[in-house]
């Protein structure tokens, strides 16, 4: 072969991708390899949410199934509309409130008074008790000093399901910013492919910095699918900026990408990496508010409830979505997520092992 054509042979070769894009590359095709993956991170939030919303979906109140024992009370019941009252003799109705068939049972007592049986532990018995007293005191002729009326607020931001969006949201940050960067971590260090990669002329950074990408790269897709659910079946409002949502779930994500790097900074084997993950997840998924407020905790605990990751990440979805707060009110969340993230990413490059 002529010197020419070697040259022309070595122009034709398509040139090399770059280490960063390749080891990016590596980390899509390991995660589109794993079905089980493709359903944790956006098929399981999602049948989430539409489970949740359909059992909490805006509805009427319920009847309350009630007893009374003589037809005197059973009229004076069946003037609330929220009571089905069955009439029934007491041995008949204590059995029935024994089994739970009903939740109340309403007989007369000594000197004309009422006397109501229920369990007070049964949110649907206080309830009930309070209703069918109301009932038989308005049967009485009580007359209320103050008149009232009731205005229903059931406009999309006050629902249950505009409060759960925001942090299956988070949720779905965190889970995937760890798994998909420990994982995959953890298993190569198990397969002695760590080593392997330390012997080329790979920069080590570009190794770490290839899961931020990918992680960055996914995160439209992820959001995206969820939030449009969401928002077209359910009309979850999403009330604030775009640009200010995306640089929260960007943020969010980076924050618990760099906590899954250095929870795999160390591990060596599969169920050690798994067992430091749960630990690190478990509370933030009881105290952050994901399914119900954080403010239930007690004021003890708040300062730690609040320094929390998810805490802050799910806080600031909910007062962009559901408030239309900016970046600059959700500063306080802001920078407790970039707290981690800088703490936790500095930690991982310096306690990284990569044999």
């Amino acid at each position: 072969m002529s010197e020419a054509a070697a040259v022309s042979g070595t122009r034709a070769r398509p040139r090399a991708r770059h280490p960063l894009a390749q080891l990016t590359g590596t980390r899509f095709r390991e995660f589109l390899r794993e079905p089980e993956a493709l359903f944790w991170g956006f098929a399981f939030p999602i049948l989430l949410a539409i489970g949740l919303g359909i059992a909490f979906r805006n509805r009427p109140p319920d009847v309350l199934k009630i007893a009374a024992v003589t037809p005197e009370l059973a009229r004076s019941l069946a003037r609330e509309k929220l009571l089905a009252v069955e009439e029934l003799p007491a041995a008949a109705g204590a059995a029935e409130l024994r089994t739970g068939k009903v939740v109340l049972l309403a007989e007369p007592g000594p000197g004309g008074t009422v006397t109501y049986r229920y369990d007070d532990t049964n949110p649907d018995g206080r309830t009930a008790r309070r209703l069918a007293d109301d009932a038989v005191q308005r049967a009485a002729g009580r007359a209320d000093p103050v008149g009232a009326r009731d205005e229903l607020l059931r406009e999309p931001g006050s629902r249950y399901i505009d409060f759960l969006v925001p942090g299956l949201l988070g949720m779905g940050l965190m889970g995937n910013g760890i798994w998909l960067t420990g994982f995959p971590i953890v298993d190569a260090r198990r397969k002695k492919l760590l080593k392997r990669l330390v012997a080329t002329p790979m920069p080590r950074p570009y190794y770490l910095l290839s899961f931020l990408l990918f992680r960055l790269s996914l995160l439209g897709v992820e959001v995206g699918l969820l939030l449009g659910a969401g928002v077209f079946l359910f009309g979850v409002p999403v009330r604030g900026r775009f640009l200010d949502f995306a640089a929260i779930c960007v943020l969010g994500s980076l924050a618990f990408n760099a906590l899954g790097l250095l929870i795999a900074s160390r591990a060596r084997t599969i169920e050690a990496a798994s067992g430091l993950m749960n630990l690190t997840m478990m509370p933030m998924w009881v105290l952050s508010g994901v399914f119900f407020s954080s403010q239930r905790f007690p004021d003890a605990v708040q300062p730690l409830v609040r320094a929390l990751p998810l805490t802050a990440t799910i806080d600031a979805l909910r007062m962009n979505m559901l408030q239309g707060a900016t970046l600059l009110q959700a500063a306080p969340q802001l920078a407790v997520m970039g707290a981690w993230l800088g703490l936790s990413f500095t930690l991982a490059l310096k306690l990284f092992r990569w044999r």
